[in-house]
């Protein structure tokens, strides 16, 4: 472009040069100038092809360099990116792995708390110290980790929770009696074992209590409760004072609540067979006591007939004893026929109602037998309708059957001691009247000869 510009401006000049000449000296001036001018240009033109020339060498050669450094800095920056992945590699498994350790970590931390918080509502000590739980039960639910102060508490939780299980206190809280009237009242409480309170035990389940000590609605034995009331009334920290302690933490005194009296299972499990078995064991135990006293008092009237020579037909020793007074001139056959006729009626009172007895304590057993048949055809139906996933659907069977069992036993067995005694007090008085009449026999032979 600006050779042609040059060009035109040349010609230019030269139109207008020539145009304006008058000589040809003129014209040939003009034309020397224009020439001189145009090899001016000509020179400038060459001239600043060259600058141009060796610009772009020059920008070739730096592109070229550029080029090359760029190079050289992409495989540098590819190198570095390889080594960045490795690390970025083995922080990831880094991370992972303290990611994983930490989530356990605090997974552990949420099920301890919730075994501590459980393991303190159940403990005696919240009677004292309620509330201690519900940090517990906050951080259990919490979703965010814990820091150290709450992790420092969770173990100064535990170690105060250790600490009141060695100690023996006597503090305020409100009780709950058996009839559901609340009083706040002294309460003694032996390590997180037991609380006893005005000689009673008491019990304490925060899952089934309005976060109130509970009177036990049966109390253990009277020994123990004296040791309680023993207990409350020491004054002094040092005086030593015996205990009855529950290691288990209440379950044996919940036990003693929930456990039957022998009046109750006879009533609740024995069932209908149970009542017969019992009646029988009644029947069976008077008819004994009257037996008894016709045997003691018919006895005591033999003996006393011993020490008579004169028979007294009011008991069975003296009526044999008449037959031979009655018929003193009666030969010894007829005598002894009598004699054995006596002894035989007089027998009959004294065996009277042994056979019953030995029919009941026969009888007994069976019932018992009865009674566990009963059971088990219950549970048997408790199966079929319920299947065998709970065990308490078939506790009342098996409890009616072992009840029933139990009963017929405890019937049978004094009925058939007591039978075997007032047998050989019956033998021993049907004997006393045989030997009278073989003595009565041997003298009367005596005479005779």
């Amino acid at each position: 472009m600006r050779k042609l510009s040059s060009l035109l401006v040349i010609v230019l000049l030269t139109v207008s040069a020539t145009a304006g000449a008058q000589t040809l000296e003129e014209l040939a001036e003009i034309v020397r100038r224009a020439a001189s001018a145009e090899s001016q240009i000509n020179q400038e033109r060459e001239a600043q092809f060259v600058r141009e020339r060796d610009n772009q060498r020059n920008l070739l050669a730096a592109a070229r360099a550029e080029k090359k450094r760029e190079e050289q800095r992409s495989d540098d920056l590819k190198s570095e990116y390889d080594r960045l992945e490795r690390e970025l590699a083995e922080l990831t498994t880094v991370l992972q792995e303290r990611m994983g350790n930490l989530g356990e970590l605090f997974g552990i931390v949420r099920q301890s708390s919730g075994d501590i918080q459980a393991a303190l509502n159940d403990s005696m000590v919240s009677a004292q110290r309620p509330g201690r739980g519900e940090f517990l039960s906050d951080l259990a639910q919490r979703k965010a980790l814990p820091d150290v102060q709450e992790l420092r508490m969770v173990w100064e939780r535990m170690v105060t929770e250790i600490a009141e299980s060695g100690k023996v206190v006597k503090f305020n809280a409100t009780v709950e009696r058996a009839n559901g009237a609340k009083e706040n009242r002294e309460v003694v409480r032996v390590g997180v074992f037991n609380a006893v309170s005005d000689g009673s035990f008491l019990d304490w389940n925060s899952a089934k209590s309005t976060e109130n000590l509970i009177e036990l609605a049966r109390q253990p034995a009277a020994r123990f409760r004296s040791m309680a009331t023993e207990l409350q009334a020491a004054d002094d920290p040092g005086e030593a004072v015996a205990m009855a302690v529950d290691f288990t933490r209440g379950q044996i005194l919940r036990a003693v609540v929930q456990s039957k009296t022998p009046a109750e299972r006879i009533r609740e499990d024995g069932g209908p067979v149970g009542y017969v078995i019992i009646s029988v064991g009644i029947f069976g135990l008077l008819l004994c006591l009257w037996k008894a006293f016709v045997l003691y008092t018919t006895g005591t009237k033999m003996r006393g007939q011993l020490k008579n020579e004169t028979p007294n037909k009011g008991n069975p020793l003296g009526r044999v004893m008449s037959i031979y007074t009655d018929n003193p001139d009666i030969d010894i056959e007829t005598l002894e026929l009598k004699l054995d006729e006596a002894i035989l009626r007089e027998s009959a009172p004294l065996e009277t109602g042994l056979s019953f007895i030995k029919v009941l304590y026969v009888v007994a057993p069976l019932l018992g037998l009865l009674g566990t048949v009963v059971g088990m055809i219950a549970t048997f139906q408790m199966i079929t309708l319920f299947g065998t996933g709970d065990p308490r659907m078939m506790a009342g069977g098996i409890s009616t059957a072992l009840v029933t069992t139990v009963l017929g036993l405890c019937v049978a067995i004094p009925l058939t001691l007591l039978h075997s005694f007032l047998q050989g007090k019956s033998k021993a008085l049907i004997q006393m009247l045989e030997e009278q009449a073989a003595g009565i026999i041997a003298r009367l032979a005596e005479r005779s000869a």
